[in-house]
C-alpha cells in the first residue's frame, strides 16, 4: 500500500481509502449484509487501508452503524474516520450538536477524525456560515469530537475556489475522473486546492463504477485494446487519478473481494507522475469517446448558471447523460436524480422548473436547446413519483 501525507497534520493516509456508500446488500431486503460487509472492511484494514469514508444518509443511516462495528476489536486505532455533517438537513446551530451527537454514538467512536459539511456549495455554504456553521466545527474540534475540518462539493468551479478561500480546510473531497477534467472543481480546483495546503480527496474515480465496467462500448474497447500495457478499464481510471499529485487519496465503493482485491493491486504501485505520454494521450482519446456518446452535449461548463428559475442545468444533462452512455437503468438514474436535484441536498433544482425564459441560451457555447432538452430530462428523470418516494427516504 503507497501512502501520502496531509499537508496540514502530517497523516499518512493510504492512497485507497474504503468508501462506505456501496456496501454489500441483500438484493431481496435491500439492507447491509451486515456480517460480509464488517469482513470486507477489516480486510480492507488489514492490507493496509487507514481512511474509512462514511455519510448521514449512506445506506438510510445504517452505513455509520456498519462502520462503527467494523471498527471494534482494536481496528479502531488503525483507521482515520471521515464522517460529514448532512448540509441539507441542517436548520439551527443546536441541530449541528446533535447530529455530531448521534454519528459519534452511531460509530462508538469519541472522535471523528476528518469531518466534513456534506455537498457543500456556494448557497448552503452562505446559509450554514449563518447559521454559525464555523463556530460549531472548531468548538467540536476543542472539544475533542473532532479532528480535521473540510468539505465534499458538487458546485461549479468558482463556488469551490470561494469556499476554499474562506477557511482554513484541511481536506476536501471533489468528484474527480478523466470524464470531469473540466466538471465542478475540475482539475483547477484540485490544483488550486493543492497549492493552498488542503488535501483532495478524489470520490466518484470510476464514476459510480461506469468507467470500471469489465464490458464498456465496443469503441471504447478498441482504444483500450491500443495500449502497449494491458489493462482493466477500472485500473486505467484509478492509475489516471492517481498520476495527480495533488491527489491525496481516491475512494473507491468497494463491494465485492474481488474489487478489494484489484483495488489494492493497484494501490500497491500506483505513483503519481508514472503513466507515460503515450498513456495519457490514450486515455484523453477515450474520454473524447465517451463524450460522442453523449445524447446532450454539455461540458459542465456553467456558463448557463445560475438558471433564474432555479434549475439545475449541469446537473440533470449530466445525471441523464450518464444513465445513457453507461446503460443505467431508468430507476437508478431517477435516484440518482432525486438526491441531487430532486432537494434532498437543498433546494430543489428540477428540470421541469424550467420556464422557457431562454436566457440560458445566450451563454451556451454549445448553443445547446436547453429548454427542450431540460423536457426530455424531466420527462425521463420526474416520471413515477421516484423524486418525492427517494426524498422521503433520505430526509
Amino acid at each position: 500500500m503507497l501512502y501520502r501525507k496531509v499537508p496540514k497534520n502530517g497523516d499518512e493516509l493510504s492512497i485507497l481509502g474504503f468508501g462506505a456508500m456501496r456496501l454489500p446488500v441483500d438484493k431481496k431486503t435491500g439492507q447491509i449484509e451486515e456480517e460480509q460487509a464488517i469482513a470486507l472492511i477489516r480486510k480492507a484494514i488489514d492490507k493496509g487501508v487507514n481512511y474509512i469514508d462514511t455519510a448521514w444518509p449512506y445506506h438510510g443511516g445504517q452505513s455509520e452503524v456498519i462502520v462503527g462495528k467494523a471498527l471494534k476489536d482494536g481496528y479502531r486505532a488503525r483507521v482515520k474516520i471521515a464522517d460529514k455533517l448532512p448540509s441539507w438537513a441542517v436548520s439551527s446551530r443546536s441541530q449541528m450538536d446533535e447530529i455530531l451527537d448521534q454519528q459519534l454514538e452511531k460509530l462508538g467512536v469519541a472522535t471523528i477524525d476528518y469531518y466534513l459539511l456534506h455537498a457543500l456549495e456556494g448557497d448552503s455554504w452562505n446559509r450554514l456560515k449563518a447559521l454559525g456553521v464555523i463556530e460549531f466545527l472548531e468548538t467540536a474540534r476543542a472539544c475533542g469530537n473532532i479532528g480535521n475540518i473540510g468539505f465534499s462539493f458538487h458546485g461549479s468551479h468558482e463556488e469551490f475556489v470561494r469556499i476554499i478561500d474562506e477557511y482554513n480546510w484541511d481536506l476536501c473531497l471533489i468528484q474527480y475522473n478523466y470524464l470531469d477534467t473540466g466538471n465542478q472543481a475540475g482539475t483547477a480546483g484540485l490544483e488550486y486546492a493543492a497549492r493552498k495546503d488542503v488535501a483532495v480527496i478524489i470520490m466518484e474515480p470510476l464514476r459510480g463504477g461506469n468507467l470500471g465496467r469489465p464490458t464498456p462500448p465496443p469503441g471504447i474497447q478498441a482504444l483500450w485494446d491500443k495500449a502497449e500495457i494491458k489493462r482493466t478499464p477500472a485500473e486505467w481510471a484509478l492509475r489516471w487519478v492517481w498520476n495527480h499529485p495533488g491527489v491525496t487519496a481516491v475512494l473507491s465503493g468497494m463491494n465485492t473481494d474481488e474489487q478489494l482485491d484489484e483495488n489494492l493491486a493497484l494501490a500497491g504501485d500506483a505513483k503519481a507522475g508514472t503513466l507515460t505520454a503515450l498513456e495519457l494521450k490514450l486515455i484523453d482519446k477515450v474520454a473524447d469517446a465517451y463524450r460522442e456518446l453523449m445524447p446532450i452535449n454539455c461540458t459542465g461548463c456553467q456558463y448557463c448558471m445560475p438558471c433564474p428559475a432555479g434549475v439545475n442545468i449541469p446537473s440533470c444533462f449530466d445525471i441523464f447523460n450518464t444513465a445513457k452512455m453507461f446503460g443505467q437503468t431508468r430507476q437508478q438514474a431517477q435516484f440518482t436524480y432525486a438526491v441531487r436535484n430532486g432537494g434532498v441536498r437543498g433546494n430543489k433544482t428540477y428540470a421541469s422548473l424550467c420556464v422557457e425564459c431562454w436566457e440560458c441560451m445566450n451563454h451556451c457555447p454549445q448553443r445547446i436547446k436547453i429548454p427542450e432538452r431540460l423536457k426530455e430530462v424531466a420527462e425521463y428523470c420526474e416520471a413515477d413519483g421516484m423524486v418525492d418516494i427517494v426524498r422521503g427516504a433520505l430526509s
